[in-house]
């Protein structure tokens, strides 16, 4: 089973509606490609991002969990939808806009198969075409697996969440959902999700020969450090 196969048909009601996300990425395609027509979203899940860009761009999202691409499907019907490993793509057409959000990259875990990730990006954008995306920093990770797990209620149901960071760099998210059924009773859902911490200056690095970075924030606007909550790119494809 892929990532998220277990995890696909709760993951709208655990994480809501994406509406700051959204905003963002529309503002900054709207600051630096504002005649974009075409997005590829890599690692599009349950669709709620490709859903909430509006009917004013042509839509492809991928992903390699088929079970939330069931979602998408439902979520963001015009779009063109592909099973895929964002590895190794290949795909008949380039993009204006390219996105991966919601720590995405940050499931690959090998930083070799990060470089592949930026290399089939370069490939499927137009020249000046931009890479949206984010990422969890190494000191992110970190905290969460410093932290008690997460308990999280949800339509009578349960979701209890760690992190366990003790062979860094790379973490596993260790997810538990206990379904509640018509008699009482529950249903327990077991899934562990792989993510590798890279510094950011090795992402800095490994964009350089094919991307400019315009802007890079962190979660309260500012240029982000390893020890940020988040980190997100806005880089140009430059070059042949």
């Amino acid at each position: 089973m892929a990532q998220y196969d277990v995890f696909a048909r709760f993951y709208d009601a655990v994480n809501g509606e994406p509406e700051d996300r959204i905003s963002q990425i529309l503002d900054y395609i709207a600051l630096f490609r504002p005649d974009a027509h075409s997005v590829l979203e890599l690692g599009c899940g349950t669709g709620a991002i490709l859903a909430g860009l509006g009917s004013g761009f042509s839509l492809t999202g991928m992903d390699v969990s088929e079970a939330m691409l069931t979602h998408a499907r439902r979520r963001s019907p015009g779009a063109r939808l592909i099973h895929g490993d964002i590895t190794s793509f290949s795909l008949d057409t380039k993009f204006d806009v390219v996105i991966s959000v919601y720590d995405t990259i940050n499931h690959v875990i090998t930083f070799d198969g990060w470089k592949k990730v930026f290399a089939n990006v370069a490939a499927h954008l137009h020249e000046g075409g931009l890479f949206i995306f984010d990422l969890n920093p190494v000191g992110r990770l970190r905290d969460l697996g410093d932290m008690a797990p997460w308990v999280y209620d949800f339509d009578g149901h349960t979701l209890i969440m760690d992190v366990d960071f003790t062979d860094e760099p790379l973490a596993r998210w260790n997810i538990r959902i206990f379904e509640k059924q018509r008699d009482a009773t529950y249903r327990q859902h077991r899934e562990t999700i792989l993510e590798l911490a890279v510094a950011l200056d090795q992402v800095r690095d490994a964009l350089a020969p094919n991307f400019l970075i315009l802007a890079e924030s962190d979660t309260q606007g500012s240029r982000p450090t390893d020890g940020s909550a988040r980190a997100l790119f806005v880089a140009q494809r430059v070059g042949a």
